[in-house]
Order: C-alpha cells, then structure tokens, then sequence
C-alpha cells in the first residue's frame, strides 16, 4: 500500500483519543508511519480543551472509554461548529451504536484493527469531506 506521506507533500493532522497507553502509543506509532501528523490524548476532556482542536483534520476516538464517550465527545464538538471528520474505534460495536456514529457523520472502524482498516478509513473520510465541502 502506498502510505500518506507518498500520496501528499503535507502531513495530515490527526488527532487520537484512547485512555489506553499502548493502544495511544502503537496508533500515533503506526499512523506516523504512514505519514500522518500525530496528536494523542489520554482522554476525551483533553481534546475538548485543546484550543486549536478545529484544526485537525481527522479525530481518532476510542468508543470504550470511562468518563466522556466518543459520540459524546463529538455531540459537544459539532454544538461548538467542528465538523472534524470522525472515526471511531469500537469493539464489536452494536447496530445501535453504528446507527449513532452514522448520525453524527462519523465511521466506525472494529476492533482489534486489522490490516489497513484505519488508514483507509482516514483517507475515505478526508476524501468524502473534500468532495463535499
């Protein structure tokens, strides 16, 4: 696969949410790989404080954390104009929970990730957000 960096002259901006260290870690990890200009939060109270939050490009956010949840999160984002693009990652999301993420203009990537799951993901959204706006 042809990583972002080959693909764009430009870093991507993306920011991840995940209350889990390794999990944080290993997705700025992979995601720097593959080109990406890499923000991580511990927890989703962070991102919401972060000034310059509108400015990311794609959002990143772990659905099972305690606290402040994904849709949450972006419920008080778009209440605030931030339109991000937004991917979750859920372990075996429910139908319910696809239907919430849908409405709110976000997609849902299952974990454990496999392959290039994310990755694609991320270029479909910005891709999509291109087109449309």
């Amino acid at each position: 696969m042809v990583n972002h960096r080959e693909r764009c002259a430009s870093p991507i901006a993306v920011a991840v949410v995940a209350e889990d260290a390794a999990v944080r870690n290993s997705l700025q990890f992979s995601l720097e790989v593959e080109g990406f200009a890499v923000q991580s939060y511990a927890d989703c109270r962070a991102l919401l404080n972060e000034p310059d939050v509108g400015n990311y490009t794609c959002l990143i956010i772990d659905q099972s954390m305690h606290g402040l949840k994904a849709l949450d999160v972006l419920a008080k984002l778009r209440d605030r104009n931030i339109t991000t693009p937004a991917i979750l990652t859920a372990l075996h999301p429910s139908s319910g929970l696809l239907k919430r993420a849908s409405d709110a203009g976000a997609v849902v990537v299952e974990k454990p990730l496999f392959g290039n799951a994310l990755i694609e993901n991320i270029h479909a959204v910005i891709t999509t957000r291109l087109k449309s706006g």
